[in-house]
């Protein structure tokens, strides 16, 4: 399981012209679900993400978790982050989960994260609008493969 993780001033969701989901200061989190992955990946990328010190404290060094700022997370599915670009110019996507397996996966996964934090979700599958103000700019990138 993958996750692109930023933290932002404010994010949206739009589909079909209509807001589904704004946070205001909080995390926006990209995931992307691997046809291997299994409830331990979501798991274990649910507790750093929940407790991943990225926000700053009173000196400005990012000491904070996001739910020590009273943030708010904004969770997008997203396929294409298992993308391979070895060959050709055209991405492959063999290696993202379909539905049957990604949905309870990413299910799981927003049920567990919002347990610790208030969390808003786009719609699995759909065309979405992404809109968001990237504060820093700080952007994470994790793999529950490499646990790094």
């Amino acid at each position: 399981m993958r996750a692109l993780i930023q933290r932002s001033k404010q994010a949206s969701v739009t589909i079909d012209g209509e807001v589904t989901a704004a946070i205001s200061h909080g995390l926006v989190v990209l995931l992307g679900v691997e046809a291997e992955d299994t409830a331990e990946d979501a798991e274990w990328l649910v507790g750093k993400i929940a407790q991943m010190r990225i926000f700053g404290d009173a000196e400005g060094k990012m000491n904070l978790s996001v739910k020590e700022v009273g943030g708010e997370v904004l969770v997008v599915s997203q396929f294409t982050l298992h993308a391979s670009t070895k060959k050709g110019n055209r991405p492959s996507f063999i290696r993202a989960a379909r539905p049957e397996v990604a949905v309870p996966l990413y299910e799981g996964f927003l049920s567990s994260l919002g347990k610790e934090l208030p969390v808003k979700c786009g719609v699995f599958g759909a065309d979405m609008q992404v809109a968001l103000t990237n504060d820093g700019p700080v952007t994470i990138w994790m793999d529950s493969k490499a646990k790094e």
